[in-house]
């Protein structure tokens, strides 16, 4: 059995190398979402003089609509590029990250 699962065959090491990379590839992608979403969210709601150790109630509400929007986005956009894929006639690409 392979390390990551079933599919092609395993190197002699006995580890599927496409899965391996097909996870480095999922992880980077969920890196980036998350970095882009921290930068984004900071740069709207927190301000850049820090006054206090902690988030001020402003903030924090702030912090929880850009996130909730953010993914929301996110949802919407993946679900576009699925039905876009499909009409294509590509049908999307399995176990692909289309959204959080």
């Amino acid at each position: 059995m392979s390390f990551l699962g079933r599919g092609s065959a395993p190197t002699p090491g006995g580890i599927n190398q496409d899965r391996v990379d097909m996870a480095t590839q999922e992880l980077d992608m969920i890196t980036d979402i998350f970095n882009r979403l921290v930068s984004s969210c900071h740069a709207k709601c927190i301000s850049t003089r820090y006054a206090e150790g902690d988030l001020n109630k402003g903030e924090s509400v702030c912090i929880d609509r850009c996130v909730a929007k953010f993914f929301e986005v996110n949802k919407k956009v993946g679900e576009k590029m699925q039905a876009v894929g499909a009409a294509a006639g590509g049908g999307g690409s399995p176990g692909a990250f289309t959204s959080l």
